[in-house]
């Protein structure tokens, strides 16, 4: 079933306040877990500071998968973020979406292209901004654009706007096909009694399955970050 998005206007620009009220739940709920897991730190960790510092390593993980630790250490706070933020963010509309009068209030925010392409940008950004920072503009400019072969240049552009798209549309796509899935079977299980009862077990299978599939978003996102990064910053690429 089609919802509409409730938007609204300010200086000639149009905005959706369903998006703004997801990013700030997911930006509430990252928070409190890192507040909860850092909140009494101990030598030997138990319950949510282990979490915490599980997704520390595994972040740490991706990051030695392309960078040598001196160059890479920089990003893993940043790796961390993304990791925990799009996670969350992917598995908020699975338990269930709100709409009143027809207008959709609660799903998950990266089931909205603007969403995922503003990070995918963001992350495009810090990736130059990185390259340049270490490398200088000329530098950069060289070993990014102009090497091993000038005349590929046209394509190095082609590419940036390639990793652009695949970044951002990679991440909407999946979760915005799961949460449309969830919503047909909801449609079945409120159909009829029989429906119902028929809608049980894929409705539970796909919750699961969307809960897996969030995850790995999260982490591919996190890891072609990375790659990109490693790209621009590493003096061997």
């Amino acid at each position: 079933m089609e919802h509409a998005n409730p938007t609204f206007e300010l200086f000639g620009m149009y905005g959706n306040w369903s998006n703004i009220l997801m990013l700030a739940v997911t930006t509430l709920i990252v928070f409190l877990i890192a507040f909860i897991a850092t909140r009494n730190l101990k030598m030997k960790p138990t319950g949510m500071q282990n979490f915490m510092e599980w997704i520390m390593d595994f972040v740490k993980g991706i990051i030695k998968s392309n960078f040598d630790w001196q160059t890479g250490g920089r990003f893993h706070v940043l790796g961390i973020t993304f990791l925990m933020f799009i996670a969350v963010a992917n598995v908020l509309g699975l338990p269930f979406s709100i709409s009143y009068d027809g207008v959709l209030w609660w799903k998950s925010p990266t089931a909205d292209p603007t969403i995922t392409m503003t990070l995918a940008v963001m992350v495009i950004i810090l990736t130059h901004y990185y390259g340049i920072k270490a490398k200088g503009m000329k530098g950069y400019a060289v070993d990014t654009y102009l090497k091993p072969m000038p005349f590929l240049f046209p394509l190095k552009i082609i590419e940036e706007f390639a990793n652009t798209l695949t970044l951002g549309l990679r991440l909407y796509g999946n979760i915005y096909a799961g949460e449309v899935l969830l919503g047909l079977i909801a449609g079945l299980a409120t159909s009829s009694v029989f429906g119902f009862v028929g809608a049980i077990i894929p409705a539970m299978a796909w919750q699961g399955f969307s809960l897996f599939i969030g995850g790995i978003q999260a982490f591919i996102f996190v890891m072609l970050t990375m790659v990109y990064m490693s790209h621009k910053v590493s003096a061997d690429h």
